[in-house]
């Protein structure tokens, strides 16, 4: 983390904190798909993150205060990344970028999580935020425990963004796989038996 800025610009320093677009794609998939551990956001990752860089820019952003690492209570062996108060207030950040790539980058194919964001505006990022205190932060789960004993029956924000990031990714993923050739493997045994490849 640098000691010295270009400028006092708050651009500047935001654009130094985070250095490259790997921090950004980090803290994307903690927040808007709850991926938690190493290897999640490790295998997970839609631009395949390098081990090294995601184990950099995970160090990167526990300095800065922006997620914390603790021990996994689940799993003696895994540790656990929760976002600090100061990552849950990258939220609006991220909402806005997404929104605006939604409007203006149309060539993107994975429009589900912006579509869903647009139209939930204010309320759905106040619900999503709260939602995110009670699942990073320690404070915020104690007093949900105290204040409501019984698990609510509406469908979280959380789940809603999930789900349409979730199926945007299937409607991808399915549209870039090669149609099916039945005869790929009658060609396959051709070539073995005559030698060539």
């Amino acid at each position: 983390m640098r000691k010295d800025h270009r400028s006092a610009c708050v651009m500047n320093r935001m654009v130094e904190m985070f250095g490259d677009q790997w921090s950004l794609l980090v803290i994307r998939d903690i927040i808007f798909m709850n991926r938690r551990h190493f290897r999640e956001l490790l295998t997970k990752s839609l631009e395949g993150i390098a081990s090294n860089i995601l184990a950099d820019r995970l160090q990167r952003l526990v300095k800065q205060g922006i997620i914390v690492k603790s021990h996994d209570p689940s799993h003696k062996q895994k540790a656990i990344y929760s976002l600090t108060e100061k990552g849950i207030g990258l939220l609006p950040l991220l909402m806005e970028m997404t929104a605006w790539g939604h409007k203006y980058l149309r060539a993107s194919r994975l429009r589900g999580l912006a579509r869903v964001l647009d139209q939930g505006g204010p309320k759905l990022r106040a619900e999503f935020m709260a939602e995110l205190r009670e699942t990073h932060l320690p404070k915020s789960r104690a007093q949900k425990t105290a204040r409501v004993p019984m698990k609510s029956t509406r469908t979280l924000a959380t789940q809603n963004l999930q789900a349409a990031y979730e199926a945007a990714l299937a409607k991808r993923n399915s549209s870039e796989s090669p149609a099916p050739d039945p005869d790929r493997r009658k060609r396959l045994r051709a070539r073995d038996r005559h030698g060539t490849r």
